[in-house]
């Protein structure tokens, strides 16, 4: 695995982390949740402009992809 792929890997990591941590879930409830509703999909095709924003904005945004697929969470 390259450098960079981990670097990808860690920060959807820690995406998925705080995603579930601010809609109480575990962390595999936030993956399957953010994989269902194409969030990691888009989490990794956006890598370069969303490992620039906050954490809280990618948060954000990953909660945005869920509802524009789906996703019934408040």
């Amino acid at each position: 695995m390259s450098r960079e792929e981990q670097k990808i890997i860690e920060y959807m990591v820690v995406c998925i982390n705080e995603f579930a941590e601010r809609f109480n879930m575990n962390y595999k409830e936030a993956f399957n949740y953010l994989k269902g509703h194409k969030a990691i999909k888009f989490l990794r095709e956006n890598y370069e402009i969303e490992h620039t924003l906050g954490i809280e904005d990618a948060v954000d945004d990953l909660y945005r992809i869920t509802r524009n697929n789906g996703g019934r969470l408040v």
